[in-house]
């Protein structure tokens, strides 16, 4: 019966099987920091193999900093970690989708590495922008805790995560460097093929992360870099900077190219001010009834009477109206002149008279043109001399290609955010939710259980911007977001009105803000809702890990490799992340034979995902029991078997009523 590992994954050595397998004549022997000799990669050879040409250390083009090496080593170094499950923070913790993990980010993505890999279809980041103010994430590269700690004058609640990346640091641009790749290139793993990352940052490291990004995404991957124009008043020593950028990657754009969907779904954007014609059209319909005629003029004049700045008038020429709605008369004349096209004059309504014809034909045989004409989409002129035109429905083309600039002013997002939280400025510069929603629009589909990742989520935008996402078009999105609990500020509004740390801050606007998007949508059943989970230490105690450097005498100290302070849902959540199951799925508790069971048991599954008993005598009556059940994965305590032989007996039974199941021991 297997162990679980219970720490995240060593992808250093996932990737070494993997380029021995194509390549085994690269392989030597090397030494690790304890002394042991392992197998390693010769890379001279590697190099070798991936070269029509003779290698001799030719000169080629790189992009490095001090400290990428070590960033890179940290991406794929296991960690001894957990994330313990907080039910007095959550909100609807036995129904909700949502996560909403509080820990360093670089942590919690090597916890998720199991659970979620290839799952995620989009993810947002609004990462610090390295100004010089901000306080970034100091992960180990290379000084020692003892050396850095004075250097930082700021510690989170973990006591030394945090420091501020002046500009007088000597690797101001390689310390922001080396913080924001090995989380990329974690969150890479976590895409789906046909993810997509959005992230959000300024002239300081936008060169910066975009070669980073071209690393780790592939070039080729690269969407777009949009520039978002904010409108507010910048003061600047040459140029006011009122801009800041979004870079956009796809995991694989070949898969999304590929894809049906994608020329008339991704990467598309409402339309402004449609939502204000179509209100007008109503009041006219109401008006008038059934005389389009004058509805069709009434609308002229009222987009005469709009000030020339209002983006209404980009669909002025929609000025026409029938039983289908608003439509402009489109030119249906042929662009050339082949045989196939129709050439017939057609009928006025009116007149009765044969109509004109484009001089190069219509650009329809005659069998569309029967059809056009069936389903009242051939617009007649006043008479028989005007070319009909065809109908084009505003509604058939709500939707344009996102463009790469786009103008919205960014003091929106803080005064709507101030409302939010009852007119106290609780956070500064929140990224505006209504921009998120139209980026979660690009790539994602209403229909689809799509999860969404926030690995910087600061005041919980994110979240806010799926649940109103979802609002609006009955989609069942899931986000997952990951914060850091910095610690606000003694003198801050936010620190005044109770919220000591971030974490705090963006929890309570997703409760703000999925409450008043419920109240505003009473008859729809929305997740607003969310589980909280904390990154912590293991619940296994050392000798989990490493029984042989006990002794005999030492190990029987030990009753328990558990560590004394943890319930049995921070096993089973470590559980799930140690076997691949989404930490979102509906868990129960059942009493068995007088034994807790807990079931993980998604609702389009038919059996369970994962069974845990951890109580340290198991019946072999309670084990047919969950036999019967037959669930994927089956996790025990090593210490409810009696001995081998009472294991043995137990594998057998699984093996004879459920040979599937993954039966698994702690």
């Amino acid at each position: 019966m297997d162990k679980l590992a219970m720490e995240t994954k060593d992808i250093t050595n996932e990737n070494i099987e993997k380029i021995l397998d194509l390549f085994p004549n690269v392989a030597t022997e090397g030494v690790n920091d304890k002394g042991e000799i392992i197998r390693v990669i010769d890379f001279e050879k590697l190099k070798q193999e991936l070269s029509h040409n003779v290698i001799d250390g030719e000169e080629c083009y790189d992009f490095t900093w001090v400290g990428k090496k070590e960033a890179m080593l940290e991406a794929n170094r296991p960690i001894r970690k957990t994330l313990r499950p907080d039910k007095e923070s959550s909100l609807h913790w036995d129904t909700t989708e949502n996560i909403y993990i509080e820990g360093d980010n670089l942590e919690a993505l090597k916890l998720l590495q199991e659970s979620y890999l290839g799952k995620v279809k989009m993810i947002y980041i609004d990462p610090p922008y390295n100004t010089g103010k901000d306080f970034v994430y100091r992960d180990n590269f290379t000084q020692d805790k003892e050396s850095y700690e004075d250097e930082l004058g700021i510690k989170d609640e973990e006591g030394n995560k945090l420091f501020q990346n002046t500009e007088s640091n000597g690797r101001f641009h390689s310390d922001w460097c080396s913080m924001i790749y090995p989380r990329l290139k974690l969150a890479r793993n976590l895409l789906s093929d046909d993810g997509v990352i959005f992230i959000s940052i300024d002239d300081n490291e936008v060169e910066n992360l975009k070669k980073i990004c071209d690393e780790i995404f592939d070039e080729e991957n690269f969407v777009a870099n949009i520039i978002w124009q904010q409108g507010r008043k910048s003061a600047g020593k040459t140029i006011a900077v009122n801009h800041e950028y979004c870079l956009i990657y796809t995991k694989n754009l070949e898969a999304i190219l590929a894809n049906p969907d994608c020329s008339d779904k991704y990467w598309r954007t409402k339309k402004e001010g449609l939502d204000e014609i179509y209100k007008k059209i109503e009041e006219l319909k109401a008006k008038y009834v059934y005389d389009y005629a004058k509805m069709t003029q009434e609308l002229r004049k009222w987009f005469k009477s709009l000030p020339s700045n209002n983006p209404i008038l980009a669909h002025k020429h929609y000025n026409c109206i029938d039983e289908k709605g608003i439509y402009f008369p489109a030119d249906a004349s042929a662009p050339d002149k082949p045989e196939t096209r129709s050439h017939r004059p057609l009928i006025h309504p009116i007149t009765l008279k044969e109509t004109a014809v484009p001089s190069k034909g219509w650009r329809y045989k005659d069998e569309t043109l029967d059809k056009l004409l069936t389903e009242n989409r051939i617009h007649f002129g006043e008479d028989e001399t005007k070319v009909p035109c065809i109908k084009r429905y505003l509604k058939e083309t709500e939707y344009e290609i996102a463009q790469s600039v786009f103008y919205k002013d960014g003091r929106g997002a803080s005064q709507r955010l101030y409302d939010l939280f009852g007119k106290a400025k609780c956070f500064d510069f929140p990224k505006d939710e209504e921009i998120i929603t139209d980026f979660i629009k690009y790539c994602t589909f209403s229909s689809n259980n799509e999860i969404i990742l926030d690995f910087f989520s600061g005041s919980a935008t994110t979240a806010h911007a799926v649940m109103q996402l979802n609002a609006e078009d009955g989609g069942h999105r899931k986000f997952i977001l990951v914060q850091l609990p910095e610690k606000t500020d003694e003198k801050s509004e936010a620190y005044k009105a109770g919220y000591k740390n971030i974490c705090e801050i963006g929890e309570e606007r997703i409760r703000r803000a999925g409450k008043k998007i419920q109240e505003e949508n009473p008859d729809k059943k929305l997740d607003i809702g969310f589980r909280v989970f904390k990154v912590d230490d293991t619940n296994m105690k050392d000798v989990y890990y490493s029984p042989n450097e006990f002794k005999q005498d030492q190990l029987d100290l030990f009753e328990s490799n558990i560590k004394e302070n943890r319930s049995d849902e921070d096993l089973l959540y470590e559980v799930l992340l140690n076997s691949g199951v989404e930490l979102s799925l509906p868990h129960k508790i059942e009493i068995i034979d007088g034994l807790r069971v807990h079931f993980i048991q998604s609702e389009y599954s038919s059996t369970p995902d994962l069974i845990a008993c951890f109580e340290d005598k198991v019946p072999e009556t309670l084990v047919r029991t969950i036999a019967q059940y037959k669930p994927t994965k089956v996790v025990f305590r090593d210490s409810c078997f009696r001995g081998d032989s009472n294991k043995i007996n137990i594998e057998e039974i699984f093996k004879l009523i459920t040979p599937d199941t993954r039966v698994k021991v702690l």
